[in-house]
């Protein structure tokens, strides 16, 4: 199987930035290790208000983003109220380049929405 884009996201309690601090370093290095084998690409916690986060994987497998969720100090010490992990469908950048969405240059999806 092809690597494959999934989103992980979660909402956040509202006292997020003020509980975070006791967890972050554990989260930190925890994220850092799943960007060091590649999988994680991007992350971060939205922002006006802090009320969730987005984590942009890539892997051939969904379990990869599960077994992160598992190992989250954020989510087992209540920071995270719930998260859920959608598939994702590039269609500009990543692998999505020239000649990969017919003669446009344009990644497809297999809904045919893009």
């Amino acid at each position: 199987m092809a690597l494959v884009y999934w989103l992980l996201l979660y909402d956040l309690v509202p006292d997020y930035i003020e509980r975070r601090p006791q967890f972050r370093e554990e989260h930190l290095a925890l994220a850092t290790s799943y960007r060091r084998r590649g999988f994680l690409v991007l992350a971060g916690a939205f922002d006006e208000p802090v009320d969730g986060a987005a984590l942009v994987f890539r892997a051939d497998d969904r379990a990869v983003v599960e077994h992160f969720v598992d190992d989250d100090p954020y989510v087992h010490n209540g920071l995270v109220t719930s998260w859920r992990i959608r598939r994702w469908t590039v269609v500009i950048g990543g692998d999505a380049g020239p000649g990969e969405g017919g003669d446009t240059g344009i990644g497809q999806s297999r809904s045919g929405i893009w």
